[in-house]
């Protein structure tokens, strides 16, 4: 059965999903130990946002964090994140 292409196929997509699941934890926790560390604890709603993002989107929020002064900053950056795009790229 191990040898079958069938399993082999759902196997590579099993460890392919484990390794995004993973990337996006790494990313997400990254994110917000910087953003901790920069501007104060955060929000209990904001961290919920910034988990709910695609990996596309963490990236992006990993350089635009860089120019953060507040947390109204993040605010705003996450604001401006269309709801169809929080969604889609995950």
């Amino acid at each position: 059965m191990q040898e079958s292409v069938i399993y082999q196929d759902i196997l590579q997509k099993g460890l392919q999903q484990g390794e995004e699941r993973g990337k996006k934890q790494e990313a997400i926790e990254l994110i917000l130990r910087q953003l901790t560390r920069r501007l104060g604890a955060i929000e209990p709603e904001t961290e919920e946002q910034i988990r709910a993002l695609s990996i596309t989107q963490l990236e992006d929020l990993a350089e635009a964090l860089l120019d953060f002064t507040s947390q109204s900053d993040v605010i705003n950056y996450l604001a401006n994140i269309s709801p169809s795009q929080a969604n889609s790229e995950d």
